[in-house]
């Protein structure tokens, strides 16, 4: 899977379920899900170990060429 480049600070609009983002240092991904409760944005974040996996493993074969 990619995942968007984002620069600090820029504003991102997500998916309402589901969304992911990986961290560009370390890679770490974490599926993100967005609700609005009492009038309130809320986020609950969980890590995805698979995703983040893959994405080191990705990563590791890139920087080996």
């Amino acid at each position: 899977m990619k995942y968007p480049i984002i620069t600090d600070g820029q504003w991102v609009q997500p998916i309402r379920r589901g969304y992911k983002m990986a961290c560009c240092d370390c890679n770490l991904v974490h599926r993100i899900n967005f609700r609005i409760h009492k009038g309130k944005i809320q986020l609950q974040a969980f890590r995805d170990i698979r995703a983040t996996s893959a994405k080191r493993r990705k990563r590791k074969r890139k920087n080996k060429k």
